[in-house]
């Protein structure tokens, strides 16, 4: 197995000069390439399939320093794919250049707290509630001067999605969706679920203990519990030690564990937000439908995926839509199935012309 500490000296020499074919587009003159001392993850040998996006860019956009890959042409029509958790970026390595030879500018950014992203002042909360990290996504348009985009992900990345497109549709050109609608109510959350529903949330439960913020602050504890989610998440997915320590580099963020822990705590009920976004979030509350073209995606084996195709949240998506069901596809969908997913923003995009 990789270690750490040697796939940290792969990833630093190998990703800076190797690239994708077909990728090399710029993006908007405000970015640079991720400061060096930010460890690249990739490399030539990490995985399977495409391993690498090259170097990485960073660019301020609210109250961060995001890093991001982008691939495709300058002036393509945006793609914006998000990941969720305990992943990265690489969820995607492999859906944005079939992406970027259908000729779409594909934005792949960390959220707050992985990677190379970094808040810009140490004073500033460490908060993640479902209204800020959308707010992020918005900056980072904003700052790469992206007025609409398709957006599309999973876990984490759904939401955010699901909240841009609800709340800020003129933003939003058409939404992929991974188990359908994901806006969090905390009111509702404070209801029980089905014993096996609850099991399977285990994490969020260990994440309101002081024991279980320990856990994960345990560099070695981190990634076990992250590759036992990925193993429950995606019980078909058969990814090697090299794939997981890709991504398990994007954990080493220093705001890592407060973002993670603030994220679980905040849904429950158990931590505050920020009270400058209590709109938003009272707004998030009534459950808000989305009007924007949108496909949805479950994978047949995702624990988390509800039951009747879909039918448990159709009438949240008021718009043209479409909905796939993955056979044997887990959780983690882009990386299981990257041409479904590819697939899918087309679909998506296209719903909008119909």
């Amino acid at each position: 197995m990789i270690n750490r500490r040697s796939f940290g000296k792969v990833a630093g020499v190998g990703a800076v000069g190797t690239s994708l074919i077909g990728w090399g587009a710029s993006s908007a003159g405000a970015a640079s390439a991720a400061p060096s001392g930010m460890r690249t993850p990739g490399g030539p040998n990490a995985g399977r399939g495409h391993t690498s996006f090259g170097p990485l860019r960073q660019i301020k956009a609210g109250e961060l320093s995001i890093g991001y890959a982008e691939a495709g042409p300058a002036h393509g029509p945006a793609v914006i794919l998000l990941h969720g958790w305990p992943y990265d970026i690489h969820s995607y390595v492999d859906v944005a250049p079939l992406l970027a030879a259908r000729g779409y500018r594909v934005i792949v950014p960390y959220l707050r707290g992985h990677g190379t992203t970094r808040f810009l002042s140490e004073k500033t909360f460490r908060n993640a509630q479902q209204s800020v990290v959308a707010l992020d996504i918005i900056a980072l348009m904003d700052a790469l001067r992206i007025e609409k985009a398709v957006l599309a992900g999973y876990d984490w990345g759904s939401r955010t999605a699901d909240i841009i497109a609800a709340l800020w549709p003129e933003r939003c050109k058409a939404l992929v969706s991974v188990t359908g609608y994901l806006i969090t109510n905390r009111e509702a959350n404070k209801q029980p679920a089905p014993p096996a529903t609850e099991w399977a949330w285990w994490y969020q439960y260990y994440f309101s203990t002081e024991r279980g913020r320990l856990g994960l602050e345990n560099p070695q504890y981190r990634d076990e519990l992250a590759r036992l989610v990925w193993k429950f998440n995606s019980p078909t997915w058969n990814f090697d030690d090299a794939t997981f320590e890709r991504t398990a580099t994007a954990f080493d963020n220093p705001d890592y564990v407060a973002i993670v822990i603030h994220n679980y705590r905040w849904r429950l009920g158990l931590a505050a937000g920020d009270p400058r976004y209590d709109s938003l979030e009272q707004r998030l509350a009534q459950g808000p439908v989305i009007g924007v073209p949108t496909v949805t995606l479950d994978g047949e084996v995702d624990p988390f995926t509800p039951a009747g195709d879909g039918s448990m949240y159709r009438d949240k998506f008021s718009g043209p839509y479409a909905h796939r069901t993955l056979k044997g596809i887990g959780h983690n969908v882009p990386q299981e199935a990257p041409k479904a997913f590819a697939e899918a923003v087309v679909e998506a995009d296209s719903l909008r012309r119909r």
